[in-house]
């Protein structure tokens, strides 16, 4: 279910990203804060399971990094 909801945050922003890409930064720095937030509080976990409790954090938020930038980069390539 958690993958599911991540991977409906990414589609929206990406769509937000290609439609208004300046408005698009704001809720992007806010998902990556609260994914940043998870993965720094599995990380005190000890030893091996704190880089375990973390990387789904950590992952999520590259993708939702790497998804409002596509959206933006598409926009900038369009011919108008």
């Amino acid at each position: 279910m958690v993958i599911v909801g991540i991977v409906a945050l990414c589609v929206v922003l990406a769509l937000l990203a290609f439609l208004v890409p300046r408005l698009s930064h704001g809720p992007e720095r806010g998902t990556q804060r609260a994914l940043g937030l998870g993965s720094r509080a599995g990380g005190k976990a000890p030893g091996p399971l704190g880089r375990l409790f973390s990387k789904p954090f950590r992952s999520s938020s590259k993708a939702v990094g790497r998804s409002g930038s596509a959206g933006r980069r598409t926009r900038g390539r369009l011919p108008f």
